[in-house]
């Protein structure tokens, strides 16, 4: 399998294992199996409507056609990426920039399908010759699908999650670069675990000396250092 290589709005890169074209296409035929089924249903029903004229027919026939039309585009957009297939089978389209995939995107995917699956399964040549394993609908909206059983946390990264009113401490730590903050994370993580008290005690003392911490309003160095941590991403998320 191909990895895929995500560039995140903070400039780490993360590699994901790229979806395989087995999954993808047993994925596609879980969907359609959903949405033949679908139809089967409307078939059993369709003699409700045998006295109507033909147009009104047509007209409510189009209508009841729409699930089918927009199932992907209508489940994509809900589901962060995903189909019922997609889920099933644990794979996501993730835009390969690092940013949440817009309806924009899901859009454009969408539309291509009308080459990539209607056009001779030309997606399915397109994926396999891809080094991302893209079709021509992710080449277009600059998306990717990617396999989620062994997709890397958010605990692999510098990122860390902030509340919406998240209010910093530390303006000055803006002084570390992404390595620093990820070589701090990795052994404040390794030491928490640990319950290594003398590393911690030597990290915030280092901490203090190169970001200019002169008075620190935490408790705990556990405390302070995920406040650090915090405050790196608030800061280099907002600049």
């Amino acid at each position: 399998m191909s990895e895929l290589q995500i560039n995140t709005t903070q400039n780490v890169k993360i590699n994901f294992t790229a979806a395989g074209i087995g999954e993808r296409v047993l994925a596609f035929i879980l969907d359609w199996a959903i949405k033949i089924g679908y139809m089967l249903v409307l078939s059993w029903t369709v003699g409700a409507y045998d006295n109507m004229d033909d147009w009104s027919q047509i007209a409510i026939n189009t209508v009841l056609s729409f699930p089918v039309m927009f199932y992907t585009l209508a489940l994509e957009s809900f589901l962060n990426g995903q189909t019922i297939g997609k889920k099933a089978l644990k794979i996501r389209v993730v835009k390969i920039d690092g940013f949440q995939a817009s309806l924009s995107d899901y859009v454009v995917r969408w539309f291509f399908r009308i080459a990539d699956i209607y056009l001779f399964f030309l997606g399915f040549f397109v994926i396999i010759f891809s080094k991302k394993s893209q079709r021509i609908g992710d080449m277009a909206a600059g998306t990717g699908v990617i396999n989620l059983k062994d997709s890397i946390t958010i605990k692999h990264t510098i990122l860390e999650n902030l509340v919406e009113d998240y209010k910093p401490s530390y303006p000055n730590v803006i002084k570390l670069s992404d390595n620093d903050a990820r070589i701090i994370k990795d052994t404040f993580i390794s030491a928490k675990a640990a319950k290594d008290y003398p590393t911690l005690i030597k990290l915030r003392n280092k901490l203090v000396e190169v970001v200019g911490i002169k008075d620190i309003k935490q408790k705990t160095d556990i405390e302070f250092i995920d406040v650090i941590l915090k405050d790196y991403n608030y800061y280099t998320q907002n600049m």
